[in-house]
């Protein structure tokens, strides 16, 4: 073997990784590009299908709940179910006011979770978040002095991860309220 010999073949060498490799890995990422978008839609469509049963189980669960107590609520298409069971005659709630409501926060079980006699009434600006989506929403439907119940599905209440205290995760929630203030 000659002294250029060894030369001849790492040229060769890096020839060759110049040019296949590169070529190697732009092939194997076509293939990959095609099974990413399907991989990826029958996730969703799974979790499309998932998510439909568990909302299916909750509305469940929360009729079988309110007809062990006989109450007769109302739902709004978002899936929040009210029922305003003493009427006030004060102002109406709405966007960019503050609310203040007494209230009790139970799970369906008749668990107590939170109340406002011992944490003090919640104050809030309807529109601004801050506090569950369904209890908003159940607000705007209220009147100064009008006393409700509220059945939170978890997606309108504390959702997949709970509150971290005394909600658990995908919990359904009920608020009984009273809405005592609407101001500006």
């Amino acid at each position: 073997m000659s002294n250029i010999e060894p030369y001849l073949i790492f040229c060769s060498t890096k020839r060759f990784a110049f040019y296949v490799i590169p070529l190697f890995l732009i092939l194997s990422c076509e293939g990959r590009n095609n099974e990413v978008p399907k991989k990826k839609a029958n996730y969703n469509e799974t979790l499309i299908k998932v998510n439909k049963y568990l909302v299916g189980q909750d509305v469940d669960n929360i009729r079988k709940y309110i007809k062990r107590r006989d109450w007769e609520m109302k739902t709004t298409e978002t899936g929040l179910w009210y029922m305003i069971y003493e009427k006030g005659s004060g102002k109406s709630a709405s966007p960019n006011k503050a609310a203040i409501i007494l209230y009790k926060v139970y799970l369906l079980d008749g668990t107590l979770c939170y109340t406002s006699e011992k944490l003090g009434p919640k104050k809030f600006t309807l529109g601004k978040g801050g506090v569950e989506r369904g209890l908003e929403e159940g607000i705007l439907l209220l009147h100064v002095g009008d006393k409700a119940r509220f059945i939170l599905p978890p997606h309108l209440a504390q959702g997949l991860t709970g509150d971290g205290n005394k909600i658990p995760p995908r919990s359904i929630i009920l608020y009984e309220v009273e809405l005592i203030q609407i101001a500006d």
